[in-house]
Order: C-alpha cells, then sequence, then structure tokens
C-alpha cells in the first residue's frame, strides 16, 4: 500500500503525517491525532456523525481520504471557536438537543458552518444530511433556530 506525506492544518495547527493512500480523513483524525469527537457513524456517508470542516465547507470525513487533504484546512468539533461553542452549547442544552450525543459532533460542526455564513436558512433543510436516531429532530431544530438568522 502507497503511503503519502501530507501536511494539514488541523484546528489551526500544522500537522505533517504519513498516511495510506486507502485511509480516511476520519481514520486520520481519530487514531493519528487523536481527535475523538468526529465520530465513526455508518461509514457510508448517509448519517453525518463524521461532518468536519475542509477548507471552511462540510465534508464527510468517511468518505474523504486523507492523501487528498494534502495542503488542506480540516476543522473539526474540538476545533470551534469558544464564543460559538458556547452560543451552540448553550442552545442544545436549553432545548434539550441532545440526548445520547453520538450525532451531536456532527450537527453542531454544521451549525458552526451556518452560523459563520451569516445567512438565513431553514433549520429542517439544514439538517437533512444529518440523522439522530434518539431526539426526533423538534428539539435539534429548536437549537438551530435559536443559533441561526431567521429566513
Amino acid at each position: 500500500m502507497a503511503e503519502h506525506r501530507i501536511t494539514l492544518v488541523v484546528n489551526g495547527v500544522e500537522r505533517r503525517l504519513l498516511v495510506g493512500a486507502s485511509r480516511t480523513l476520519l481514520e486520520v483524525l481519530r487514531e493519528d491525532l487523536g481527535l475523538t469527537g468526529t465520530k465513526f457513524g455508518c461509514e457510508l456517508g448517509e448519517c453525518g456523525a463524521c461532518t468536519v470542516l475542509v477548507d471552511d465547507e462540510p465534508a464527510l470525513a468517511c468518505l474523504t481520504l486523507a492523501a487528498l487533504c494534502d495542503g488542506r484546512s480540516v476543522t473539526t468539533v474540538e476545533g470551534i471557536d469558544e464564543d460559538a461553542a458556547r452560543r451552540i452549547e448553550r442552545a442544545f442544552a436549553e432545548t434539550g438537543a441532545a440526548q445520547c450525543g453520538y450525532c451531536t459532533p456532527g450537527m453542531v460542526v454544521l451549525l458552526y458552518h451556518l452560523m459563520r455564513q451569516r445567512r438565513p436558512v431553514d433549520a429542517r433543510e439544514a439538517i437533512s444530511g444529518n440523522l439522530c436516531r434518539c431526539t426526533g429532530y423538534a428539539r435539534i431544530v429548536e437549537a438551530y433556530e435559536r443559533c441561526l438568522p431567521k429566513p
């Protein structure tokens, strides 16, 4: 198996890594860098639990080959700025949006991205690519609505 030397800027810190050609960004983040906030979910790109930002755009880390991220910036749930993290945490806590919490990191990263866009977004539409098996979505939608500009 071919290995590639890559450089990533992960949560603002430059990281130089040697990665196998078939390793996903999710594997590298969790196993090599110890950033376990990003979750293994379906590993098929259907649940959104592994959502991260690559060059400030949402990406499914389970489908993204790490070698193809050379020279790019990656933001995980651990890398969200403090002010946004507090605001999101408060919204999720006040609405009861996190139950088991497994989907929460992906939901939070996506919400962080949308908050930075500063444009109105329909919360139900926004979370359509993220699955939650516990909440029934109403509380997550409410948390999103507390953080996003109104459409």
